[in-house]
């Protein structure tokens, strides 16, 4: 299908690739700075076999617009970007491996085959920032309160297949700049009463330290309740029988504030933090236990501060699909939308 071009609307091709699965959006772009979804299309990422065996998904009934249609095309992806900062506020690139995906993307090798065109890379984490430049942000979920602070950095972190961070900061001029981190590979630290716990993590993984892309995730939460519970279950199955009294979602809580109040502290997130990703925007009562607020402000010197912070948490779970296709617009030198 070829699509129609009029009127100074550009078409977008977004996706956000994950661990799991894969989204993929066509998206409307207007030189008044709107962007609206047209079509979306979900697809298994450990199914597929290559990123090009993907993209000759597309360009069918289920997804009209093909590679070589779309006027720009910016894929999120769960990896570091080498490039520079550009048009889109954020580092991007041509080409990046995975550290839980079993194949690579390369926008030089891939993209000529299907036609693509004025395409990039995006950190995963620095679309789900830019999607909190847009309407979507009005629609989060507060858990605690406060004022988000557009002329302050901004900390976006979340729970996924792995742990996602990044950062909002404001330009003098005007807008901002995102900065991508890989925060989930880094160690997370234990208090005295959690080390037999720490020890299961190290048996299950065989890695010298615990990193929050093990604790905060999908497998976090069943290394969690197999700990409490003697159970060794699925993420979903654990999912699926957890209630807000259970003992596993105060952990897991646990350790969601305490990781959101030390990155809100490495980044000085003073207009607020908000939280992304599957795991809580499933399960929000993971995020809405209080033992995530006791964590989140316990600081011996830094209380006062982070007790002024707002969290929030995305009810949405394609925020990084959105970010992607406003990086895609940004590409195009349009204007965000207001």
């Amino acid at each position: 299908m070829t699509v129609e071009k009029d009127g100074g609307v550009r078409h977008l091709l977004a996706a956000d690739i994950g661990g799991t699965n894969s989204r993929f959006g066509h998206f409307l772009s207007y030189p008044d700075g709107r962007i609206e979804q047209a079509h979306n299309l979900w697809l298994s990422t450990r199914e597929a076999v290559c990123f090009a065996d993907m993209l000759a998904a597309l360009g069918g009934a289920d997804f009209p617009l093909r590679p070589a249609d779309a006027d720009a095309a910016v894929f999120a992806v769960p990896g570091p970007m080498s490039g520079p900062v550009g048009v889109m506020g954020t580092a991007s690139a041509q080409h990046c491996t995975f550290a839980n995906i079993a194949w690579d993307m390369d926008l030089d090798r891939d993209g000529p085959r299907f036609g693509l065109k004025n395409a990039a890379l995006v950190n995963d984490f620095a679309a789900q920032a830019q999607a909190f430049r847009t309407p979507l942000a009005e629609q989060s979920l507060s858990i605690l309160p406060g004022y988000f602070n557009p002329g302050k950095v901004r900390g976006v972190m979340g729970a996924g297949t792995g742990l996602g961070m990044a950062a909002l900061v404001p330009l003098a001029g005007g807008g901002h700049q995102v900065l991508s981190a890989e925060g989930g590979h880094a160690s997370r630290f234990f208090r005295r009463e959690e080390q037999d716990y720490l020890r299961l993590v190290a048996e299950v993984t065989g890695e010298p330290y615990p990193r929050g892309d093990v604790v905060l995730s999908g497998l976090g939460l069943s290394l969690v309740h197999r700990y409490l519970t003697g159970r060794d279950l699925s993420p979903a199955e654990v999912a699926a029988e957890l209630t807000p009294e259970s003992e596993t979602v105060a952990w897991f809580a646990g350790f969601y504030g305490r990781a959101a109040r030390d990155y809100a502290l490495t980044v000085l997130a003073g207009g607020g933090m908000y939280l992304s990703g599957g795991v809580a925007a499933k399960n929000p009562f993971l995020v809405t236990h209080p033992r995530f607020a006791q964590e989140f402000v316990d600081s011996p010197s830094m209380a006062g501060f982070l007790s002024t912070i707002p969290v929030s948490l995305a009810r949405r779970h394609d925020m990084g699909l959105f970010g992607a296709a406003l990086c895609a617009h940004l590409l195009l030198g349009r204007t965000p939308p207001s």
